[in-house]
């Protein structure tokens, strides 16, 4: 049986994507609906059916779902086979459940793509204005059980041949921007390179400046010290 709710005037909305950043969204709005002792929703949207999702994404939701369990979320929310865009869907949403702070993952939109086609935060400053949105950014700092990493920095990757390689200066011929976290104690560039590709947050594997697949890295993204603070 679940908690009954003591602030019933606040209620929290996180939006999740496909990638490591999803659950460090959620526990984000864990903590805010505990602090406030108010309902929390988690809400993700895809246009594919449920059925037709490949196993990665499938493991996503599932993950995602056992943090709603955990955190006594009131529900998590699938919307599948979805072709509205999704400030629609959350509009939506947000008013069937009197949602008054909405949580989102950094666009992975590029500024061009802002202009031509407007944001999914201009979007909802339009349809729900008085809602509070909170945009967290990807983390700087990222650890997992098995080590830490250093702050990470502004990094690209450029493709050579059958493989890519990490540089720290912008040039034409970058094919992904993101953030670099190198392992502690290594003098070889040796770490994590987190960036978005397809509107999806990926993280993978560097060893000594080279990428060679392109596959995310399952790791356990623990809350960091930036997320004790709101």
């Amino acid at each position: 049986m679940k908690k009954i709710k003591e602030r019933m005037d606040e209620s929290i909305l996180v939006c999740v994507y496909y990638g490591p950043n999803g659950e460090r969204l959620i526990q984000r709005g864990c903590k805010i609906a505990n602090m406030l002792d108010c309902p929390l929703y988690i809400l993700t949207v895809d246009p594919k059916p449920f059925d037709e999702l490949d196993v990665e994404k499938s493991n996503y939701i599932t993950r995602w779902k056992q943090l709603a369990d955990q955190h006594n979320a009131d529900a998590f929310i699938m919307k599948d086979n979805e072709k509205r865009p999704v400030s629609k869907v959350i509009t939506e949403v947000a008013r069937e459940k009197g949602i008054t702070q909405i949580i989102l993952g950094q666009t992975a939109q590029s500024r061009w793509e802002q202009i031509a086609k407007g944001s999914i935060i201009n979007s909802l400053l339009r349809e729900i204005p008085f809602v509070d949105l909170h945009i967290i950014s990807v983390s700087r700092y990222l650890k997992n059980q098995d080590g830490h990493f250093e702050k990470g920095i502004r990094a690209y990757l450029i493709k050579e041949e059958e493989h890519y390689r990490l540089i720290f200066k912008h040039t034409k011929d970058i094919k992904f921007e993101g953030i670099f976290f190198k392992e502690c104690g290594t003098d070889f560039n040796n770490g994590i390179f987190k960036f978005m590709r397809d509107k999806e947050t990926l993280q993978v594997q560097v060893n000594e400046d080279i990428v060679t697949d392109l596959t995310n890295v399952e790791m356990d993204t623990n809350l960091s010290s930036e997320d004790n603070y709101l």
